[in-house]
């Protein structure tokens, strides 16, 4: 009986010792974590996005605006009723089986899981008057963006996104929450950080449905701050309605500064379709698009740069010494070299032309014979001097160098010797010689300048010194003597930019004409892929010049017929926003 009185005392000994190690185990050594999934079941942190930054261009247009955005979660445990999650997945037009493996593999049971993002505001209305019928739902709120031009400015401004599974787990998104939207290009990307701010967070208690009982603190947002262009929006639009239809770009430039009022590419893209979320069909036809409107053919874009290079050749024959007002050369149509004949684009030809008449005139035989006498080194030298063969600086795209090609080049890139065609080529911005739009206008803006590259710029800093990257030191008489033939390009009977002149302003310029493919392959009158590219530099006053520009048209034909008008376009606008007459 004694043995059996032990024997029950030890069982109910052991049994107490049992529940209290029992007890020490929860209490103790995790009571901790319990106490934190017992919160976590009744406190939610809320984060609360910041107000993004605001997009403004040189004149404080807005060309964003910030918008909210709705998106759907669930808490698992609190979302246990399969035919609760069955009822709201019809509701909202998704899938049950992927909303419920998603939930499934949340990793914590009470961290909300995203099922369906950008609702529109008809589908909250719906949910949030069933709330009771769905435990666990919260509608989140998140700062989006709308692009308030739409296409226009696109490759500038860029677009917002969210965040993807690989920059959730970078350090330098770690304050930044998971279904937030950050800039993914563009402006928007390089200036992220800048633009975003700091999100808030709000701590509230909720029921077993998800309601919010009371709030516990509140950590307000800090709104993210505004960046000014150097763009103006009414000028960029302007040149982007002039390349309707067309795939080329426009770039134009403050003289004075190395502003940059215009950045056109075309064919453009609205970003309003990514900052939404784009759609995985809509993603594709904009990748697998042949237009390639993704593309900044403004940076992008290198293509030989036709006769507007002519001023390059031009002024390193002055400076030579080689060439002189009253240098001349008589044109009959072409100029042969050997058995080759190098053609004049007139096919007449020009007669006898001195130095003004032949930039006027675009004669190719004038040009042919100075490149001869200068030597593709020499040319070589002042293209590079004027900024041509490196990228202008601009971290928007992967910039294009372009090509400025000399005897070193040759030898370095195809191990053959240079030979004096190439020279004519070259002398004409035909051949292996190729530019991008931007280089063009950051060229043609120096010449109007008196020989000052500055620092492009896209960013609008008030009270800011212009930074001069490179001066070209020229005589005074070889930047008189070139200008003034450039304006006789526009004004004068005859000239190649005719297209160009205006009543509004005197404009000077360049026309260029690059070929694409040999008259024996394309025809005498090509089109399509075989079709010329079209060129037009040109800066205004003439006599004082504010607005240096460069446009481009792939395929277009000739530079005077397709690319003058939408430089005289863009320079009207500039001028008419200004109120102002200029001869």
């Amino acid at each position: 009986m004694d043995k059996r009185i032990s024997a029950g005392a030890y069982i109910i000994v052991l049994v107490f010792a049992i529940f209290f190690l029992r007890l020490v185990y929860l209490q103790i050594i995790k009571g901790d974590e319990y106490k934190t999934i017992a919160e976590s079941n009744r406190l939610r942190t809320i984060k609360v996005p910041a107000p993004r930054g605001i997009i403004y261009d040189r004149n404080n247009k807005p060309l964003v605006k910030n918008i909210p955005s709705y998106d759907i979660s669930l808490v698992r445990e609190e979302m246990k009723d399969p035919e609760a999650l069955a009822a709201l997945c019809n509701l909202l037009g998704i899938d049950h089986a992927a909303a419920k493996s998603r939930l499934d593999s949340a990793v914590n049971p009470f961290e909300p899981v995203k099922i369906k993002e950008n609702i529109s505001w008809e589908e909250v209305a719906k949910v949030e008057a069933r709330r009771l019928d769905f435990p666990g739902m919260q509608i989140d709120v998140e700062t989006g963006r709308e692009y308030i031009y739409g296409s226009v400015a696109s490759h500038v401004v860029g677009y917002l996104g969210r965040l993807t599974p690989k920059q959730a787990k970078s350090p330098d998104f770690k304050d930044v929450p998971k279904s937030a939207f950050i800039g993914q290009w563009g402006l928007e990307k390089i200036y992220d950080k800048y633009l975003r701010g700091v999100a808030g967070e709000r701590i509230i208690e909720v029921d077993a449905i998800g309601r919010e009982v009371r709030a516990f603190g509140e950590k307000e947002p800090v709104k993210g701050n505004d960046l000014k262009l150097t763009i103006d929006i009414d000028l960029q639009a302007r040149a982007e309605e002039m390349l309707k239809n067309k795939a080329g770009a426009v770039v134009a430039l403050d003289t004075n500064t190395g502003g940059i009022l215009v950045l056109a590419s075309a064919p453009s893209f609205d970003p309003n379709l990514f900052a939404r979320g784009i759609k995985y069909a809509d993603w594709e036809t904009v990748v697998n698009d042949p237009k390639k409107p993704l593309l900044n053919r403004a940076l992008q874009s290198q293509y030989p740069p036709g006769s507007t290079f002519k001023i390059i050749t031009a002024i390193a024959g002055r400076e030579q010494g080689i060439l002189t007002d009253g240098t001349k050369a008589v044109c009959r149509g072409g100029l042969n070299l050997g058995s080759h004949l190098f053609k004049c684009w007139r096919r007449k030809g020009h007669g006898a032309v001195a130095f003004k008449r032949a930039i006027v005139e675009s004669c190719d035989v004038f040009f042919y014979e100075a490149g001869r006498k200068v030597g593709i080194n020499k040319i070589a030298d002042y293209a590079s001097a004027f900024g041509l063969g490196e990228p202008a600086g601009l971290n928007l795209a992967e910039e294009k160098s372009g090509i400025v090609p000399s005897t070193a080049w040759k030898y370095k890139t195809k191990k053959e010797q240079w030979y004096m065609g190439e020279t004519f080529n070259t002398a004409i911005g035909q051949g292996y010689v190729s530019a991008t739009p931007v280089q063009m206008a950051r060229l043609i803006s120096a010449v109007a300048n008196n020989g000052k590259l500055y620092k492009l710029n896209l960013i609008y800093s008030a009270g800011s010194t212009p930074q001069v990257v490179r001066e070209v030191h020229l005589q005074p008489e070889t930047f008189e003597a070139v200008r003034n033939a450039l304006a006789g390009v526009v004004a004068e009977p005859g000239g190649t930019g005719y297209m160009a002149r205006s009543k509004l302003v005197n404009i000077a310029g360049k026309t260029g004409t690059a070929q694409v493919v040999s008259e024996k392959k394309g025809g005498k009158n090509p089109t399509g892929e075989f079709r010329d590219h079209a060129w037009f530099v040109a800066y205004a006053p003439a006599a004082d010049p504010q607005i240096a520009m460069s446009v481009f048209v792939e395929h277009g034909g000739h530079g005077g017929a397709a690319s003058a008008p939408i430089a005289k376009a863009v320079i009207e606008e500039y001028y008419r926003e200004r109120d102002q007459v200029v001869k």
